[in-house]
């Protein structure tokens, strides 16, 4: 099972929905743009202060399972709505609309896909845009499929500093290489083989793949 959370983003900066399968679950403006996209809303999430009274009313009448929240809360909208998703145990989550705006929320989006990590949660989490898809992996070996629309890929340690950092598959490999938490060693890279592997002993990476 595979889970899509779509927030309440710029619409420049989502791309297009249709092209995802999985269940939908729509958070805060989030819900009314799955709503005119004719996008199914499995569960929604929200305080809802970005929508106008009667655009509320519309979203009442379109999803069945609708959770309201104060806007006065220890946890955001977003956070909530990936909670709840954890626990359903998908194999993927899917965030759309979390970036473009506010930058305070987009960095709270950001260290929300850490959330599976500090809760020992076997799950995926990826932020997606037009440009990016971001995610986290913890030390390990990990393998990476070549994608034509995503074709730069970063390495940025997102979590301390990585230990033993080997690329294999890229256009600028890399052998157990100490990057410290500064490091801008590992931008813009590229895959020449139809699948790279990346390992390191220590650290968390994010991993942006990218395209122009």
């Amino acid at each position: 099972m595979e889970i899509n959370i779509l927030a309440g983003g710029p619409k420049d900066y989502i791309p297009s929905l249709h092209s995802y399968s999985g269940e939908w679950v729509g958070v805060d403006r989030g819900v009314l743009t799955l709503i005119n996209e004719g996008i199914t809303v499995d569960k929604a999430f929200g305080d809802f202060d970005s929508v106008v009274e009667e655009e509320l009313v519309f979203i009442k009448k379109h999803v069945e399972e609708l959770l309201t929240f104060p806007p006065e809360k220890d946890e955001t909208d977003m956070e909530i709505a990936i909670s709840w998703a954890m626990k359903q145990a998908p194999e993927k989550i899917r965030i759309f609309g979390a970036t473009g705006g506010r930058l305070d929320h987009f960095f709270a989006n950001i260290q929300l896909l850490f959330k599976p990590m500090n809760t020992q949660k076997s799950v995926s989490i990826e932020i997606i845009d037009r440009q990016n898809i971001i995610s986290l992996i913890q030390a390990g070996t990990h393998t990476i499929e070549k994608d034509d629309e995503y074709t730069y890929i970063s390495f940025i340690p997102f979590h301390g500093e990585v230990e033993g950092l080997t690329l294999i598959g890229f256009k600028y490999p890399l052998t157990l290489r100490h990057i410290p938490i500064h490091s801008t060693l590992c931008i813009s890279n590229e895959l020449i083989s139809d699948i790279g592997t990346i390992s390191f002993s220590e650290g968390i990476l994010m991993v942006i793949r990218s395209r122009d």
